[in-house]
């Protein structure tokens, strides 16, 4: 036999031992290797390690994508005026022919990533660096996905002529090893609040939810949650949702389980002809708050000793025009603010159009009196 031969057959040998011995190397949360099909970005938050969730409503989609953000480094100012100018030379369009859906902030990095959508509907994905808009790559990345049971069908709209399957996902968050998921399903209670284990199962929990709307004076169940947090009240973890109208409402974290329909403890009424568009909890000498981003009113404080003095529920209406009801909250005087996130316990990230017209992305760090 030949040398060559010899050295051909000890490296193949080699080969195959390799191949047994040292297998491809297990991607963590059972992860795979491709390129998500994500029609839209419409809501994002992040689960442990650097794991973004991507809500896509009109896939009725959750994906989770592995950023492979997961150093930890210090908090950074940020203050970016005329933020959707930059974005447009970023991406060579328009201001007008873009939107920021979402902002979220990745817990360990601090890093802040931005859900872009162009006016014919490309989702675009990108995180900041500085002043910088670096695009994330969500081709050949680590994810999995999970398509919600039971969502309103591409076609159904609701009886004012609107589609239904933009509400199949109106928040996201995560907590406790579940991705939450608030929004609509094609049931007879379409209300949904969805509980799914991460790494993703076959598993789909989801409650149907009944609140008593003050301002509409009627018990409901077919409206959306539109944001959400969790926060223990009295020793107790609830899911704080938020309604159009604006309904703040308690609902105990061990009722939402499968198949349950839960009513929940509506605590206030903050005033009709609202819209709320973002909620946090926030932590500041030794004090914790909600922190509400709205559409027609100024950002909303709801300080949780407020909360948690509050025993009882509203059951009657309150309908006249902008009346409140409920948990005390005080209305901070800062206006048009679309998005806003948590960066630590007192530092916020908030996306505002500014009095001016510009719309700016800055952290609360440089004004310390919204947690006062």
């Amino acid at each position: 036999m030949k040398k060559s031969a010899v050295i051909f057959g000890v490296c193949a040998l080699f080969a195959v031992i390799a191949a047994f011995t040292f297998p491809g190397k297990e991607l963590p949360y059972n992860l795979k290797v491709g390129t998500p099909e994500i029609k839209s970005i419409t809501s994002l938050a992040f689960g442990p390690d650097g794991i973004l969730f991507i809500g896509d409503s009109k896939s009725a989609s959750v994906f989770a994508v592995n950023t492979k953000d997961a150093s930890s480094s210090e908090l950074q100012s940020i203050n970016i005026a005329g933020i959707d100018k930059k974005l447009a030379a970023t991406l060579g369009t328009t201001e007008d022919n873009l939107s920021i859906l979402d902002i979220a902030v990745n817990p360990i990095s601090k890093r802040v990533y931005l859900a872009v959508q162009s006016g014919d509907g490309t989702p675009v994905l990108l995180s900041i660096e500085g002043e910088s808009f670096v695009p994330v790559s969500l081709k050949d990345v680590e994810f999995d996905a999970v398509a919600l049971n039971n969502s309103p069908a591409e076609d159904a709209k609701d009886g004012r002529g609107r589609p239904l399957r933009v509400s199949s996902i109106s928040d996201l968050g995560y907590a406790d090893g579940k991705l939450m998921v608030s929004g609509l399903s094609n049931q007879e209670f379409s209300s949904t609040f969805r509980s799914i284990p991460f790494p993703f199962t076959n598993a789909q929990d989801y409650a149907s939810l009944e609140i008593f709307h003050a301002a509409h004076g009627r018990y409901e169940t077919t409206s959306p949650i539109k944001t959400f947090t969790t926060a223990e009240v009295n020793g107790k973890n609830y899911l704080i949702a938020s309604y159009t109208c604006t309904p703040l409402v308690l609902f105990p974290m061990d009722e939402l389980k499968a198949g349950t329909h839960v009513k929940g403890r509506t605590i206030a009424e903050m005033g009709s002809g609202n819209q709320p568009l973002d909620l946090v909890s926030m932590e500041k000498d030794g004090k914790s708050f909600l922190v509400m981003a709205n559409s027609n009113r100024p950002v909303f404080r709801v300080d949780f000793a407020d909360i948690e003095k509050f025993q009882g529920s509203l059951t009657e209406p309150v309908t006249a025009n902008y009346a409140t009801e409920g948990v005390d909250f005080v209305s901070i005087p800062m206006t048009n603010v679309l998005q806003l996130d948590k960066m630590n316990d007192d530092t916020m990230v908030i996306l505002q159009r500014k009095s001016n017209g510009s719309l700016d992305l800055w952290s609360t760090e440089e004004s310390g009196n919204l947690l006062k």
